[in-house]
C-alpha cells in the first residue's frame, strides 16, 4: 500500500487513522501517496499553537523573524529538485508551470524576509503620528499594531500548493503568528513535504508551523476570537464558512479569495497589426495555458472592438494551435494535465454550458495528446469561445471555467472610448485582476481608474512595457491580491499592508509623554 503522510500537529508528526485518501498521477493514474486527518486531536493541535507557537513567535522582534524566513528560503532552495518532481507527479504540471508555484513561493517568502529586516528589533508597529485630544496638547492618541493573540488557519486551493502556502505563511509568521495549513487534498504532497523539511530543519520554533492533511472537518470549531482564518477556494464554500459561529457569533477574523472572471481589454487604439495588439493575444494565450488555466487570476474573458474581433479570433487560434498538451515528461509538450479526472470533469461541464450560447471558436477536443492515454489522463487542450453579444449573454458572466477555457467577446468602440468593455467587465461583479492593452499610455491611465473600483489589481501594458511587464496572472509580492465582491472581499500581499490582518490596531491614549514612549521602540507602519 502506498505511504500515508503524517499530519504535523502539537509539536509532532501524526499518522490519521484509516485507509485516507488515495492522490494520484493526473497524467498516468499511478497511485502516489495517501492523506487522513482522521483521529487526530485537534484540541490539542490548536492550543499548542496558540500558547507555544504563538508566544515563542511574539518573543521575537520582526527583524529576527524575519531572519527565520530567510533561513527558510535557503533550505526551500535547497531541495527544490525534489518540489519540482512531486510537482510533476502529483499536479501533472510542465517544469515551467511548476515554477509558478514552487519559485513563486520562495520568491515571495524571500521578500518578506527582506520586508522584515527593515522593521528591525522592533515587536509592535506604530501606525501614524499622535493626535491631540486636547487643547493644551497634553493628552494625546496614537495607534499602534500589536501580533494578535491568536493563530492563523489557512484553507487552500489545490492549484498552489506551494505558493498558496507561503503566501499566507510569509506575512503571518513576520507578524508573530503561528500558522496551521490545511491544503487541498487532491495535491497536498507539496505542502506537506515542504513543512516538513522545515519542521525537519529546526528552523521555527514549535507550534509555528503545522500541517493537517485530509479532511477540514471540525478546523473551524476551534477557531477563537483572536484567530484568524484565510480561505482560497469556490464562491459557495466560502459562503458556507462566513455563516460559521465562529466568525459569526465569536468575531474571528476570515479573508476570502473566492470565483473571478478576470478581463482583458484591448483598447481601441489598439488595432490589428500594432504591438499593443500582439501583446494582447500573446497574454491571453499564455493566460488560458500556464497551469492549464488553473489560476484565479487566469483571463476568462477577453474584450475586443467590435471592428477587430474576427482579427483577434483568428490570432488567438493560430497561436493557440501551436500549443502542445499531453504528458508533462515528453520535453514537446507546452501544457500539462488538470490535476485530477475529477477536475477534468468539471471543466468539459463547464464547456457544455459556454457552448449553450456561444460559438466554439478553438475546439481543443480535436487536439491529439501527446503520449497520453485519453480515457485515462486529466489532460484537456485550450478551448476559445466566441460570444458575438456580451450584453446578453448570462453564462459568459457567470460561469467560471476552472481550466484552459477563455471567451471572446466584442465591445461598441464606435465612440473612440472603452467605456462598454470597463461596463463588460463590471458584469463579472468584482474580479481579481483585469489587463488592458493599448499604443496609448495616457489611455491605460484613464481605463486603469475606470476598472480600479471593482477590481482588485489593474495590469495595465504598453509596447514600453513589452519585455518587464510581470503578467496578467503572476501575483506579485509587493501588489495587492484579492478582489471585491464575488471574488470574496478579501485582500493579501501588497507588501508590508498583509500584515495588517494578522495584527489587531489599538488607539493608546494618555498623556502626552506616554503616548510618546509608545513608539519609541516600535517600527513605522509605511506600506
Amino acid at each position: 500500500m502506498t505511504e500515508l503522510l503524517k499530519n504535523y500537529v502539537a509539536g509532532r508528526w501524526v499518522a490519521g487513522r484509516g485507509d485516507g485518501t488515495l492522490l494520484t498521477d493526473p497524467v498516468t493514474g499511478e497511485a502516489l501517496v495517501r492523506v487522513s486527518s482522521d483521529g487526530l486531536d485537534l484540541d490539542a493541535a490548536f492550543r499548542f499553537a496558540r500558547d507555544e507557537g504563538a508566544a515563542a513567535l511574539r518573543a521575537l522582534s520582526y527583524g529576527a523573524r524575519a531572519a527565520l524566513l530567510g533561513e527558510v528560503v535557503k533550505l526551500l532552495q535547497s531541495k527544490r529538485d525534489d518540489y519540482y518532481a512531486i510537482a510533476l507527479a502529483n499536479s501533472g504540471t510542465t517544469r515551467n508551470d511548476s515554477a509558478v508555484d514552487i519559485d513563486g513561493g520562495i520568491f515571495t517568502l524571500s521578500h518578506y524576509a527582506k520586508l522584515g529586516a527593515t522593521l528591525g528589533d522592533a515587536q509592535v508597529l506604530s501606525d501614524g503620528a499622535p493626535v491631540s485630544l486636547s487643547k493644551d496638547q497634553s493628552f494625546n492618541t496614537r495607534h499602534v499594531l500589536t501580533p494578535t493573540h491568536g493563530l492563523a488557519l489557512f484553507i487552500n486551493a489545490f492549484n498552489f500548493p506551494s505558493w498558496g502556502l507561503w503566501e499566507k505563511a510569509a506575512p503571518a509568521l513576520l507578524s508573530g503568528v503561528p500558522v496551521i495549513v490545511k491544503p487541498a487534498t487532491a495535491t497536498a504532497w507539496l505542502t506537506q513535504r515542504m513543512v516538513a523539511d522545515v519542521v525537519d530543519a529546526g528552523i521555527l520554533p514549535p507550534g509555528a508551523l503545522s500541517v493537517i492533511c485530509g479532511s477540514a472537518a471540525g478546523l473551524l470549531d476551534r477557531i477563537e476570537a483572536f484567530d484568524v482564518v484565510s480561505f482560497t477556494g469556490s464562491a459557495q464554500t466560502a459562503a458556507q464558512l462566513r455563516a460559521h459561529p465562529a466568525f459569526v457569533q465569536r468575531g474571528a477574523r476570515l479573508n476570502v479569495e473566492a470565483d473571478s472572471l478576470n478581463s482583458a481589454i484591448l483598447a481601441a487604439d489598439a488595432t490589428p497589426g500594432t504591438e499593443a495588439f500582439d501583446l494582447f493575444v500573446k497574454e491571453v494565450v499564455r493566460e488560458m495555458t500556464v497551469k492549464s488555466g488553473q489560476k484565479c487570476t487566469a483571463i476568462r474573458r477577453a474584450f475586443v472592438p467590435a471592428q477587430h474581433l474576427d482579427a483577434a479570433a483568428e490570432a488567438l487560434c493560430a497561436r493557440l494551435a501551436k500549443i502542445t498538451v499531453g504528458n508533462p515528461r515528453n520535453d514537446s509538450v507546452r501544457m500539462g494535465a488538470l490535476v485530477s479526472r475529477a477536475q477534468y470533469d468539471s471543466v468539459r461541464e463547464g464547456i457544455a454550458l459556454l457552448a449553450q450560447e456561444a460559438e466554439l471558436a478553438f475546439d481543443g477536443a480535436q487536439v491529439p495528446l501527446v503520449d497520453t492515454d485519453p480515457a485515462l489522463a486529466a489532460c484537456l487542450a485550450p478551448h476559445l469561445f466566441v460570444q458575438r453579444h456580451p450584453e446578453q449573454a448570462a453564462h459568459l458572466h457567470d460561469v467560471e471555467v476552472f481550466g484552459p477555457v477563455a471567451t471572446l467577446a466584442p465591445y461598441d468602440a464606435a465612440i473612440g472610448d472603452e467605456r462598454h468593455a470597463v461596463s463588460l467587465a463590471r458584469r463579472g461583479q468584482g474580479s481579481l485582476v483585469a489587463s488592458v492593452f493599448s499604443n496609448d499610455e495616457t489611455r491605460l491611465t484613464r481605463i486603469a481608474l475606470e476598472l480600479a473600483g471593482t477590481h482588485g489589481r489593474v495590469h495595465t501594458v504598453s509596447p514600453s512595457v513589452a519585455q518587464s511587464q510581470t503578467g496578467h496572472g503572476n501575483v506579485m509580492p509587493m501588489s495587492l491580491h484579492g478582489g471585491p465582491g464575488r471574488a470574496g472581499g478579501g485582500e493579501e500581499l501588497g507588501g508590508l499592508r498583509a500584515l495588517a490582518f494578522y495584527h489587531r490596531r489599538t488607539a493608546i491614549q494618555g498623556p502626552s509623554a506616554t503616548v510618546a514612549a509608545t513608539a519609541e521602540t516600535a517600527a513605522a507602519y509605511a506600506p
